[in-house]
């Protein structure tokens, strides 16, 4: 790529929020960030495995969502996950 093109270059005042969280089936250490940037969606960090999310509501509820993105093996996990992201986002 002999030149690049820049598509954007925001700076905002964010919030992030840093939650440790026991279920029965897993802990997750996690960073909501919250931001104008995306449609009123927060990103969600797993620190455990580095991945990240751009989030709602809705996508808090899609179990397949949850499992693809955050890489969760079971249904029962990420169920629980679910609840949790439906009760802090």
């Amino acid at each position: 790529m002999d030149e690049a093109l820049l598509l954007y270059d925001d700076t905002e005042h964010t919030t992030s929020r840093f939650v440790g969280f026991a279920g029965n089936h897993a802990r997750y250490d996690v960073v909501i960030t919250t931001t104008d940037h995306f449609y009123g969606k927060h990103l969600v960090y797993v620190i455990q495995n580095g991945r990240t999310a751009i989030m709602d509501d809705n996508d808090a509820i899609d179990i397949p969502l949850l499992m693809d993105a955050f890489q969760i093996h079971s249904e029962a996990e990420a169920d629980e996950f679910s609840q949790f992201l439906i009760a802090n986002l």
